[in-house]
């Protein structure tokens, strides 16, 4: 069971959250990709990073973790199926083209280089 947030807290983990979307947004960019756009709402949830490749959209969730140990569980398919239902709500918005669409994971953590998990989720049946 986890203990409630104080406001700093919030604050506080945002900040750090928007502060690792942005690396993951360079880090992409560096990669080839190019964000077409961030923090995306919808009513299912928020979609951190929205890539584009020639063919290919990518929907990415960036995880920050204070320390490389807890990256490991930073994602589970209980987050993945909210990001889902996210891009299920709007993947026609971005692929206008015919492109694939995929949904990926960066994880960060200090003094690591990020870990970029391509299609990282695949929903069954």
């Amino acid at each position: 069971m986890s203990v409630p947030r104080t406001s700093e807290q919030r604050q506080e983990a945002e900040r750090r959250g928007r502060t690792g979307e942005a690396e993951a947004a360079m880090w992409l960019a560096q990669q080839g990709w190019r964000i077409i756009a961030e923090r995306v709402k919808t009513k299912a949830g928020e979609i951190d990073l929205i890539a584009k490749r020639p063919g290919l959209i990518a929907f990415v969730e960036v995880k920050w973790r204070a320390r490389a140990a807890s990256l490991a569980d930073a994602i589970d398919e209980r987050r993945l199926s909210r990001v889902a239902a996210a891009v299920e709500l709007l993947w026609q918005d971005y692929a206008t083209g015919g492109e694939d669409i995929r949904i990926d994971v960066i994880l960060l953590a200090p003094g690591c280089k990020p870990t970029h998990i391509e299609n990282a989720w695949m929903p069954f049946g």
